[in-house]
């Protein structure tokens, strides 16, 4: 069983930084990639960023050029580092682990609140 636990949300002025972490605990599974979604009040879940095992990443548009998302493999780790804060980043943010063995499933996090003030 994979197991998400997320830190590192808050309450930021606009302009302001934070870094979220996500650490995967469990055994006998193999990541094949990390990401970052969120939702803000009375919207859907959408994609912030992905990175693969082998390191590709994806950013929604909304956010490239301000967020950076890395990992440490070793320690099935991911990090959202959040520059540049805008008010519409305000959301909870939720961590999503793609498993590819045994088996492909998905994994989420409970969520972080982030919340930027303007």
């Amino acid at each position: 069983q994979v197991q998400l636990v997320e830190s590192g949300g808050g309450l930021v002025q606009a302009g302001g930084s934070l870094r979220l972490s996500c650490a995967a605990s469990g055994s006998g599974f193999m990541i094949i990639s990390m990401g970052w979604y969120r939702q803000p009040p009375g919207n859907q879940r959408e994609l912030v960023a992905t990175i693969t095992r082998g390191g590709s990443t994806t950013y929604a548009d909304s956010v490239k050029g301000r967020f950076t998302i890395s990992t440490n493999n070793a320690q099935n780790t991911v990090y959202l580092q959040m520059n540049n804060l805008k008010a519409e980043d305000t959301a909870v943010y939720y961590c999503n682990a793609a498993v590819g063995f045994p088996g492909r499933s998905d994994h989420w996090g409970q969520g972080t609140q982030v919340t930027v003030s303007s």
